[in-house]
């Protein structure tokens, strides 16, 4: 006789019995693999993905390079290399074999007497010199084509010397943006990168901590007195604004990048620009600027990640067990002697975590910072919140919008660098969150 209950005992919630259980679970078994063979063919495909997008970043930043130099170093020289000459000796070859009219420009500029040995190699290399690349090819021409490569440029350009090229480099790193990609760099990106991050995180992190503090602990509070009509009022507004600002917040986490790039340039860009471009302390910006600066992008970064931040502070707080606070309570501790000793030490690991997350978010935008005003090519370092600025995604944009081969390679390059900087910000979110759980009041 069948065991399995008719659908009136279903209905009346009696459960299956005999062959029935073994039924369905055998069917549970099987939809289970199958989710499970999903999941692990969707993390191989996904995996799959992530080693050909590092492989053809790598391929790029990696490779061979073809110089042909227009004036051969030895000739200019007469054998020493140019590291090898002293500062006189560089100024005495620059005018030597400058015309008057460049030489003219550079001592506008500053004069060739007060620069380092540095600036004059750097200017021979590209006044007299001249270096031309010639060709470029990436890591897999430069290891598997070898022989070829070589034939082609015995044919096309005899003086021309190929050699492995590592376009991310400590010169890299350290030198200035250039029009000529051979001697390019991230300098002025990545300092603008760090400015742009503190500044963020400075302003961002205590407007997300305190509107999450107040939200979660203070936002059901009664200020005025419920006996009177006028108390009972002002407490029933004062909660409904709360509840419409909560559901904004999360509402505003969702707009795309962009809007806050316009909500910026209109209010830190236009309306502020007496502040944002320093003037009102007399601040020495660059004239040119007109807001366009730091602390006006950081202000708009801050308002994309402000959702984010005070989203994931009150997650963090509401985590911390009320039991917790009743027990402070109990001992006597005032409400705010209880956020500041039970609550916030026990929600700061997941606190910084979702900030520091929020955070690596802000630095790979691209859109809201365009918008604002960050330049595509600027050889000037940002020395203050006052300072016209560029980032390593504004400056990566602009090198793979260039046709050359050579800006494709240092783009992968920069690539690499602000792929170091966002997994270093996120290690160092797991680092903070385990060590804040190990110091944890219990």
């Amino acid at each position: 006789m069948s065991t399995t209950p008719t659908p009136a005992a279903r209905s009346a919630g009696q459960l299956p019995e005999g062959a029935a259980v073994q039924q369905n679970v055998t069917k549970r078994q099987f939809q289970g693999k199958i989710w499970q063979g999903a999941l692990i063919a969707s993390t191989f495909v996904a995996f799959v993905i992530l080693a050909l997008l590092a492989w053809n970043i790598m391929n790029d930043a990696f490779g061979g390079i073809a110089v042909q130099e227009v004036v051969e170093i030895e000739t200019l020289t007469g054998g020493p290399d140019l590291e090898e000459l002293s500062q006189s000796e560089l100024v005495t070859l620059l005018e030597a074999n400058l015309r008057s009219r460049v030489l003219n420009n550079l001592n506008r500029e500053q004069p060739l007497a007060e620069r380092d040995a540095e600036n004059l190699i750097e200017i021979v290399l590209l006044e007299i010199v001249k270096p031309e690349v010639v060709n470029t090819y990436n890591l897999a021409e430069y290891l598997f084509e070898y022989e070829r490569i070589t034939a082609e440029l015995a044919e096309s350009h005899p003086r021309a010397e190929i050699e492995f090229r590592s376009w991310l480099s400590s010169d890299f790193l350290f030198k200035p943006m250039s029009s000529n990609p051979v001697m390019a760099g991230v300098r002025t990106a990545l300092l603008g990168t760090l400015w742009l991050l503190f500044l963020t995180i400075a302003i961002s992190f205590p407007l997300g901590l305190g509107a999450a503090i107040y939200l979660e602990e203070y936002q059901s509070d009664k200020p005025f007195d419920e006996r009177n009509p006028v108390g009972r009022m002002a407490n029933a507004f004062i909660l409904r604004t709360t509840g419409l600002i909560s559901t904004n917040i999360y509402n505003l986490s969702g707009v795309p990048s962009i809007i806050y790039g316009m909500l910026g340039l209109a209010i830190f860009v236009r309306a502020l620009e007496t502040f944002t471009s320093g003037s009102f302390i007399g601040a020495s910006g660059d004239a040119t600027a007109n807001g366009r600066t730091v602390i006006a992008a950081a202000l708009t970064m801050s308002l994309l990640v402000l959702p984010v931040v005070i989203i994931s502070s009150q997650e963090a707080i509401k985590a911390v067990p009320s039991s917790m606070r009743q027990a402070s309570y109990g001992l006597g501790a005032t409400k705010w002697q209880t956020i500041w000793r039970i609550v916030l030490p026990n929600a700061l690991p997941g606190i910084l975590t979702g900030t520091i997350l929020a955070i690596s978010r802000a630095i790979g935008e691209t859109a809201p910072l365009i918008v604002v005003g960050a330049s595509t090519f600027i050889v000037t370092d940002p020395t203050g919140p006052f300072s016209k600025f560029t980032v390593l995604p504004i400056q990566i944009y602009n090198w793979t919008a260039r046709p050359q081969d050579e800006f494709r390679a240092i783009a992968a390059a920069a690539i690499i660098v602000l792929l170091i900087l966002l997994l270093s910000m996120n290690a160092t979110a797991i680092i903070l969150r385990n060590y804040l759980r190990s110091k944890r009041v219990v």
